[in-house]
């Protein structure tokens, strides 16, 4: 199946025969030159917040909902030492520490997502945790919001 050359997305026929892009990134002016992989400073300036309504910052321009999700599986050493917690009571830092990298990866990823659609923020960010016990012990966390383009009110 054909990828888009900007953002790696399945492509239809008509977009394969017409650009090598998706219709997103055409949207967005995105162009084959500047498909590159973006650069982790770019990706890092992309505003993350839990708010819809900012003060001191317009919305120009709501692009799309972008989603990013990660699983993560805790070792069996981890695990252990989890039941052990739950039968003396206390804190568990690994299972901590892994909840810690799991938001970390998944934000990164959500800001990944929006510059491939050429946002500047993502507005209304949620975390959504589950335990996915079916598969071991794994921690499934999807980060969402809503790309956009913001700007300072002058």
């Amino acid at each position: 199946m054909a990828l888009c050359k900007s953002c790696g997305k399945s492509l239809t026929l008509l977009n394969k025969a017409t650009q090598d892009l998706c219709n997103t990134c055409v949207s967005s002016g995105h162009t084959k030159a500047n498909s590159a992989a973006p650069r982790k400073a770019e990706v890092d300036a992309i505003m993350l917040t839990t708010e819809t309504q900012l003060d001191g910052i317009r919305v120009t321009r709501r692009i799309e909902i972008v989603t990013a999700e990660c699983a993560f599986g805790m070792n069996i050493f981890k695990d252990l030492f989890a039941g052990v917690r739950d039968i003396v009571g206390g804190r568990s830092e690994a299972v901590q520490q892994t909840l810690r990298d799991a938001r970390r990866t998944a934000l990164y990823e959500l800001k990944k997502e929006a510059h491939a659609v050429g946002a500047n923020a993502v507005i209304g960010v949620d975390l959504d945790y589950v335990e996915l016990s079916a598969a071991g012990s794994m921690v499934l966390l999807v980060a969402s919001g809503t790309a956009v383009i913001v700007e300072e009110k002058l």
